[in-house]
């Protein structure tokens, strides 16, 4: 087993996968301009759609889902007419409007129907990559979150998992085989520093060429002890999500990848209304219980758009990187493919853009990450 993905043990005392380094390793797919990383998959993307006949055709490959998931759908819609199976396994949440204040009395009632009790994570409902995820402690932030989103939108309250484990587990199937496989599975870890008793928050995380994206990041908030000095060997979490934009790191967990696993994400997927591709986005314990296919909450789940994260291992050589997402792109077009010969019309690229402008516009009014 690699050392990154050994287990180790939290304060808690339970297992969970810490990795050795957080330092850059010998890839260069997560330090290279997005830019540049687009060139080759847009030359295959057109590729593919000279083949395929269609520019849009991976927006047919989840009919149930706005754009298949390929841009601007909302991550209630995933949940929305999940069978018990799928429901089971997802985290609870409950769905809040800015179209107009809500009292102290109505949040908590809210909160209470859903079962839901403070810490809880705030996301909107209509985001990618992290923005505007916020860990909320009590009523007044979470009043302030409100009261900073853009008006007659839709924000997601979720319960606050505190596993040090997470996991993207990407799933396809065929729909004319009807085989549901698990193509690729990263480990995600959280931008965190090692204190060594000498140096204050703010300076470890300059030091460090990972964390300190977070100084680079607009739209996340800084440590709000920055000042305090950890003690040594003391490992500090520096934000609540684990995007690479702030500093989290992405591992390669293919050697996870089971039957069992396999088995119990197929059944996930097949409880939801046409659901073929995406990434589901979980949280976990333990690695072995993971592999079982046990032991996992689903935070959310994305679809035709989502990215191949496991190509984002530092450890992974560039071309066998890219190599992943060309897979991803070619796997996702054979899907469309069969969609489409069932009858699903793929969205006009005009309707695409119009979801990517009004998410981007979004995206940049949305209270700060943290």
């Amino acid at each position: 087993m690699r050392p990154e993905l050994e287990l180790g043990r939290s304060a808690s005392g339970t297992a969970a996968p810490l990795p050795s380094s957080t330092m850059p390793g010998r890839g260069t797919l997560e330090r290279m301009p997005k830019w540049l990383i687009c060139i080759p998959l847009v030359c295959q993307w057109l590729w593919l759609a000279l083949r395929y006949r269609s520019a849009t055709l991976p927006a047919a490959a989840n009919p149930a889902i706005t754009a298949g998931g390929l841009v601007g759908e909302g991550k209630l819609e995933y949940f929305r007419d999940m069978g018990p199976v799928a429901r089971a396994a997802t985290a609870r949440y409950c769905a809040l409007s800015t179209h107009c204040r809500s009292s102290s009395a109505e949040l908590r009632q809210m909160m209470a129907d859903a079962a839901l009790h403070f810490p809880v994570v705030a996301k909107p409902d209509l985001g990618l990559c992290g923005y505007g995820v916020r860990r909320i402690d009590d009523l007044v932030v979470l009043q302030a979150y409100l009261a900073a989103f853009p008006a007659n939108e839709t924000v997601v309250l979720q319960e606050y998992l505190g596993q040090e484990g997470e996991a993207g587990i990407f799933y396809a199937r065929d729909p004319d085989a009807g085989a549901g496989r698990i193509i690729g599975l990263a480990l995600r870890y959280f931008p965190r520093v090692t204190g060594d008793g000498r140096r204050t928050l703010a300076e470890l995380i300059v030091a460090d060429p990972r964390a300190s994206r977070l100084l680079d990041s607009a739209r996340h908030s800084r440590p709000t002890d920055a000042e305090r000095i950890p003690a040594a060997g003391e490992q500090v979490r520096l934000a609540t999500i684990g995007s690479t934009r702030v500093g989290g790191l992405y591992r390669d967990g293919r050697q996870w990848i089971t039957p069992a696993l396999t088995a119990a994400i197929d059944a996930i997927a097949r409880d939801m209304p046409q659901f073929h591709f995406g990434r589901f986005d979980v949280r976990f314990d333990e690695l072995p219980a993971l592999a079982d296919g046990t032991g996992f909450t689903i935070m959310e789940i994305n679809g035709a758009g989502s990215e191949a994260i496991q190509a984002w291992d530092p450890e992974t050589p560039l071309l066998r990187g890219v190599a992943m997402i060309f897979a991803k792109q070619r796997t996702l077009f054979a899907i469309g493919d069969s969609m489409r010969r069932r009858g699903v019309k793929p969205l006009g690229l005009l309707a695409l853009a119009r979801l990517n402008r009004r998410q981007n516009l979004l995206i940049d009014r949305y209270p700060p990450s943290n």
